[in-house]
């Protein structure tokens, strides 16, 4: 089972077209979900980052079986990383 929660930006924010997608939470059950379920919701931010070319992706393992995966200025345009929690 995969449970996806979309974080949206402030209201002010918005674009004619809708909030736009900031950062998607992730929580898989089997181990087996993980790698198709980080890869599905990387292209839905690939689109978002490419309309403004201002940051890149970056994915965080919180906790065995849940991940952030999320816009990052800090992260190079066209790029993602990888991160572990502390």
């Amino acid at each position: 089972m995969t449970t996806a929660t979309l974080e949206r930006v402030p209201v002010a924010a918005e674009t004619t077209e809708g909030p736009a997608l900031q950062s998607i939470s992730l929580e898989f059950s089997n181990a087996s979900e993980v790698h198709a379920g980080l890869e599905e919701a990387v292209a839905k931010l690939i689109e978002v980052a490419a309309k403004d070319a201002t940051c890149g992706i970056l994915v965080t393992r919180q906790h065995p079986g849940r991940y952030t995966v999320a816009l990052d200025e800090s992260v190079p345009f066209g790029e993602t990383y990888e991160s572990f929690a502390a």
